[in-house]
């Protein structure tokens, strides 16, 4: 008898319900979030369809952002892998040089950078590695997918999502399409696959969708002790349907992924308690950027009205109106005599200070609030000219930078530790890399869980564990520039002269940057050349 049938199913449907239920505002957070990104928030702050005034729409938030996005790029991460043991080293450098081959094959740099829009519009960014049973020819492989936030749900007041009783990722699929990918769906009634669409929020897009044809697919992830271990349980169902259940699967005795955790890692902004998600940028920005536009409405508005001038124009007076109001006339025809009291100018005062002051604190204040000062983007106040005075500002203005790509480093440190897992478990034939120098092969025999023993006595079973270090891949101008820089400096203090290599390893001793160790590697080397005992 199958452990998961239509009536586990539909228990999971309730309790989709209620967690959906519980995520409506930050659903409605989101959806708001993607207008103002694509400055049609007019819409949001709530306007009358016939005010003919004018609504401009200024991009300051979106600077703000795109700033944000350029720094996050410039440090895209790069992953180290540390053994635990020193019997695990070589295993460890295979794996430093393999990650970034299947992160490359899996297009990372394209889902990093979507991926912090994301987190820039909404706080939080949600990343799924998966094994894809259907890549590589059938063969299978690791896939790594950004996630709609909109499409996840998880138990409400929960800060970590691995808290949570069940997850579920909602997707639409075309029901065409559904009946070829599952053909043992086509039999059956069409209520019991009748999944509908109404579990996602959907955005206000510019394109006219038709999701009549569509149904919900859900993947339900929940968690079980047996024996006294917490194991994954994964089912994919349609409707009251189930499509694939790993508890129904003998292959999955031990849980559908070994390491029986979500596969999906929550990248936060801002932290709230109470929630895996986080506030964004936009959270932060909206109103100041709604009261620079409604300012900028104000100041548009009379400067029409003081360019565009009006005029009284008495009942019975006998100018001709059209002719007056034609700027093409060269004439205009008067009947009788034409007083000062026929036709007068409506004079319009001069806009107060006051309203350029407050629309320009509500800009520095969106500046400030976002970090996102002029220096940070190349700009510097008059006076400061030398290159270090620049360098040093910007380096001081990029330390919120800084912090929230710390965060996003924390985050992909989990992704490196789940597809380490995901090696571990389903790479049982070898894979071929192209990595520096040629090709390698690799397969999980070297990390899999394996028996100890001594002298014929079982020590029990030993797993390799590792850590995952992260650093920065310089994509920044400026950096490697400086680094140019540091190594001209170095050669010209003369720290690659053999004779001083004791003075120059003890002043190495007292700095940190990057590279330290190959500078001292290289002193020592010239040294050991030229006889001098270090």
């Amino acid at each position: 008898m199958k452990k998961i049938g239509k009536e586990q199913v539909r228990k999971a449907r309730q309790t989709l319900a209620k967690y959906k239920e519980g995520k409506a505002v930050l659903d409605k957070r989101i959806v708001s979030n993607e207008q103002w990104w694509k400055l049609r928030h007019w819409g949001e702050i709530g306007y009358d369809k016939d005010d003919t005034r004018p609504m401009p729409a200024s991009a300051w938030l979106f600077n703000s952002l795109a700033n944000k996005h350029a720094d996050a790029m410039d440090n895209i991460p790069e992953p180290a892998v540390l053994p635990r043991e020193k019997s695990d080293e070589e295993v460890a450098k295979q794996l430093s040089l393999i990650l970034p081959a299947i992160l490359e094959r899996c297009g990372y740099e394209k889902l990093y950078s979507d991926g912090w829009w994301y987190k820039l519009k909404n706080g939080s960014m949600c990343t799924a590695v998966v094994w894809d049973p259907d890549a590589d020819g059938g063969m299978g492989d690791i896939a790594i997918r950004n996630a709609d936030i909109l499409n996840l749900f998880w138990e409400p007041g929960i800060k970590d999502i691995e808290e949570s009783a069940n997850l579920f990722y909602v997707t639409l699929v075309d029901r065409e399409r559904l009946n070829l990918m599952y053909p043992e769906l086509c039999g059956e009634e069409p209520e019991s696959v009748a999944g509908g669409t109404g579990n996602v929020e959907k955005y206000k897009t510019e394109d006219k969708t038709d999701d009549s044809a569509k149904v919900e697919v859900v993947d339900w992830y929940y968690k079980k002790t047996i024996n006294g271990r917490k194991q994954l349980c994964y089912c994919k169902f349609c409707g009251d349907r189930v499509i694939y259940s790993s508890e129904d699967d003998e292959s999955c005795a031990d849980g559908f992924y070994k390491h029986s955790r979500y596969p999906f890692v929550m990248d936060t902004l801002f932290v709230q308690e109470g929630t895996p998600c986080g506030f964004g940028y936009i959270d932060v920005m909206r109103d100041a950027q709604m009261y620079i536009d409604k300012l900028s409405q104000v100041v548009l508005e009379h400067t029409v009205m003081m360019s565009r001038k009006r005029y009284f124009i008495r009942q019975n007076s006998a100018v001709n109106e059209a002719e007056f109001a034609d700027l093409k006339n060269r004439f205009v025809h008067v009947a009788g005599n034409l007083g000062e009291e026929d036709i007068r100018e409506i004079k319009a005062e001069p806009l107060d200070s006051s309203v350029m002051n407050a629309l320009s604190l509500k800009i520095d204040e969106l500046k400030e609030t976002s970090g996102n000062r002029d220096f940070s983007q190349g700009s510097v106040s008059n006076g400061v000219t030398a290159a270090s005075a620049i360098a040093a500002l910007q380096e001081a203005g990029s330390k919120l930078s800084r912090d929230m790509i710390k965060g996003t480093y924390f985050a992909f440190q989990q992704v490196c530790y789940l597809i380490i897992e995901l090696i571990r478990q389903f790479y049982d034939t070898p894979r071929s890399f192209r990595i520096t120098g040629g090709y390698d092969a690799f397969d999980n025999s070297a990390i899999k869980e394996q028996n100890r023993e001594l002298f014929g006595v079982q020590l029990g079973t030993k797993k390799p564990v590792f850590d995952i270090v992260c650093t920065a891949s310089k994509k920044s101008p400026f950096s490697k520039a400086s680094q140019n820089e540091l190594a001209k400096q170095l050669f010209q203090l003369g720290f690659f002269n053999p004779e001083t290599a004791v003075q120059a390893l003890g002043c190495l001793a007292m700095m940190d940057f990057e590279g330290k160790e190959e500078i001292e590697r290289v002193i020592r080397d010239n040294a050991g050349m030229n006889e001098v005992k270090i």
